[in-house]
């Protein structure tokens, strides 16, 4: 590669030109990222939506929302639904909801009214607001809030739009934006994006080249971005 004056340049260093034009202006840094993979009627990520984002936020970092659909990250992932599971799995999954229910001390209807409700929409709202670069993660878990609290029909577009509304979003204008074939078409290539990362559930975090699975690994999560920065956690083994 070689500059305007004709003299080779390594094409891995900007030329004096562009480094006079950014003289005296420091690169801001790029915020590190959490990938979230997340299906918006799951139940764990609803019990864990708040305090992913809080911790998101103590640690200065940017969380990259990554809706999918569940049924066909089971499909190749060999998950089952929970209509199909045996009835063992099923009710140890009420237990279990009961118990996180009472120590995190959030509100959960073990029974929604609307579950299971299509949440492709709802999805699609997130990524167009993404695409946007709007602050999407309270929308994200208002939307769980309402189907397992509050007993909405978050397939109705009506309540998407109110949903969004109360979070400060223009609700009617992302509603139109969700519907583009772009849109769409991101969120059905989530699933290979999914599968591809080692996703098999809901929710699914990516920070670092870790995986993390599950809202009971939150503390571990934390764990990783707090060495990565530390390089250690103080503990002996380390």
């Amino acid at each position: 590669m070689r500059s305007p004056d004709g003299a080779k340049r390594n094409p891995g260093l900007p030329s004096p030109h562009s480094a006079s034009l950014h003289a005296g202006y420091p690169s801001k840094p790029q915020m590190p990222t959490i990938d979230y993979y997340v299906w918006l009627l799951s139940d764990w990520a609803y019990l864990g939506g708040v305090r992913f984002v809080q911790l998101a936020a103590r640690h200065g970092l940017k969380i990259n929302h990554i809706p999918m659909p569940m049924q066909d990250v089971y499909a190749g992932s060999g998950g089952i639904l929970l209509a199909n599971r045996s009835w063992q799995r099923q009710a140890y999954r009420i237990t279990e909801l009961k118990r996180w229910r009472t120590r995190l001390g959030i509100q959960v209807n073990i029974e929604p009214k609307f579950f299971p409700c299509d949440v492709d929409l709802a999805s699609c709202v997130v990524i167009a607001g993404q695409r946007r670069g709007l602050p999407i993660a309270d929308f994200v878990n208002a939307v769980m809030r309402a189907i397992w609290a509050e007993d909405q029909n978050v397939a109705d577009p009506g309540v998407l739009i109110a949903i969004a509304d109360r979070c400060g979003l223009e609700g009617r204008e992302l509603l139109d934006a969700a519907d583009t074939e772009a849109v769409r078409g991101e969120y059905r290539g989530n699933t290979g994006r999914a599968l591809a990362a080692g996703v098999f559930g809901s929710p699914f975090y990516v920070f670092a080249g870790e995986l993390f699975w599950g809202q009971d690994r939150l503390d571990m999560l934390e764990e990783a971005i707090v060495r990565l920065a530390t390089g250690n956690l103080g503990r002996s083994l380390e």
